[in-house]
């Protein structure tokens, strides 16, 4: 108990998933957590579940003006912010020739311009508490291709990469920033995918609790020298050369 006591964090995508184990983590840590998403009853509930030390927020992530209201509604009701998790994120895909640019310009606003807002938006008030982290939820398909995949794989590669140069940017203020690379994580978006269809080394998919691990380190002073790096928790999966059996 008691690893990130004290600290306020913000945590995007919060009403499902990855997004809510990492909340109940955090506040299950001594943090006071917000929860932000678009998901007014999911998010509702997620709070209603963790008590006192969890708000709601309505937040749509390519929204300048919804980012500028959040952070500055945590900051006035609870004097700070320490912790910013950008989580939040959609997927879609098509074979190449047939993805509609609608949808290459949806995934690319949500998975990379609504992290990008948030991190410029919440910068001062980070700067203003004398440091803190940012949390930044890529994927393995930042670290690699797949096919039919391209707007996911390009956002996520783009969000490691502006992790990187975030990263440089902020440390003189203390402000630590690093991303994270799920595999298989049997989430809402996932449940449409077999558990056999990505071979897993370690035999099986991973749950929300597995990545929301990595968020509560990265929230906490555990990580103090850590920036500008992958965190990957994919049971194996990118270290693995297909082969035939």
């Amino acid at each position: 108990m008691g690893r990130v006591e004290g600290k306020v964090a913000l945590i995007t995508g919060g009403a499902r998933g990855i997004g809510a184990a990492s909340a109940k983590a955090l506040v299950d840590e001594g943090a006071v957590v917000v929860t932000a998403d678009v998901r007014d009853d999911d998010g509702e509930k997620v709070v209603r579940e963790l008590g006192d030390a969890a708000r709601y927020v309505h937040l749509d992530v390519t929204n300048q003006e919804d980012w500028t209201a959040v952070i500055a509604s945590t900051v006035s009701e609870f004097g700070k912010l320490d912790v910013l998790v950008n989580n939040a994120g959609i997927a879609n895909g098509s074979v190449l020739q047939q993805f509609r640019i609608d949808k290459w310009q949806q995934i690319l606003d949500v998975n990379l311009t609504g992290p990008f807002l948030g991190m410029r938006a919440a910068a001062d008030a980070l700067i203003a508490a004398g440091g803190g982290s940012i949390v930044n939820v890529s994927s393995i398909e930042g670290l690699r291709g797949t096919p039919w995949a391209h707007g996911y794989v390009a956002s996520k590669w783009g969000l490691r990469g502006l992790t990187k140069s975030v990263a440089m940017e902020l440390a003189p203020h203390g402000i630590r920033v690093n991303s994270l690379h799920p595999g298989l994580i049997r989430t809402p978006i996932t449940e449409g995918i077999p558990d056999d269809m990505v071979p897993v080394p370690l035999g099986r998919p991973g749950q929300p609790e597995d990545v929301a691990s990595f968020v509560l380190f990265l929230a906490s002073d555990e990580s103090s020298y850590a920036t500008g790096t992958e965190f990957v928790m994919d049971g194996g999966t990118v270290n693995q050369i297909p082969h035939k059996t």
